[in-house]
């Protein structure tokens, strides 16, 4: 009984030593001069977005579509005109072991089709690992590659085909 009489007066202490460390009290605007609101309330720094992050720079694909992009996923957002389904794209593309951005493998058959002008530029970051991929549409490989990443790149894909 004793033990157990000690061990409640330790806990007690330890407890009543913590206590002050949680006690501070909330920072407003009024007491904190290096802090300075609006009508709106105090400013408050932008949230840290951590994890994936793509920058896409598309050219040569269209009025309306040529531009930079950013987007960030989990959760999605950004300036791209579809981050859910950006995201999802990628994400449908990502397999473990292998890069979702790998270029076309040298000395493939591919068919002989042009399908325009369009380039695409994407980097940052992807499942934790850095990304710099090119992306153009001067062969059917190069076509299916861009395709698979519809609508992280634009769909310029005829209309009425699939």
């Amino acid at each position: 009984m004793l033990q157990l009489t000690r061990l409640l007066g330790a806990t007690a202490v330890a407890l009543a030593a913590l206590a002050p460390l949680s006690a501070a009290p909330p920072a407003t605007a009024a007491s904190s001069p290096a802090r300075t609101g609006t009508a709106a309330g105090p400013l408050v720094p932008p949230p840290v977005r951590d994890g994936d992050h793509l920058t896409v720079t598309v050219r040569d694909a269209g009025e309306g579509v040529d531009g930079t992009y950013e987007l960030f996923c989990r959760p999605a957002g950004g300036s791209h005109p579809d981050p859910d389904r950006a995201c999802a794209a990628v994400e449908r593309n990502t397999r473990w072991g292998e890069d979702a951005f790998a270029p076309v493998p040298e000395g493939g058959v591919c068919t002989m089709q042009y399908g325009g002008p369009a380039t695409a530029h994407v980097t940052g970051t992807w499942a934790g690992r850095p990304v710099d991929a090119t992306y153009d549409r001067r062969d059917g490989c190069r076509i299916a590659r861009w395709d698979r990443l519809v609508p992280l790149l634009p769909d310029l894909r005829l209309p009425g085909r699939p």
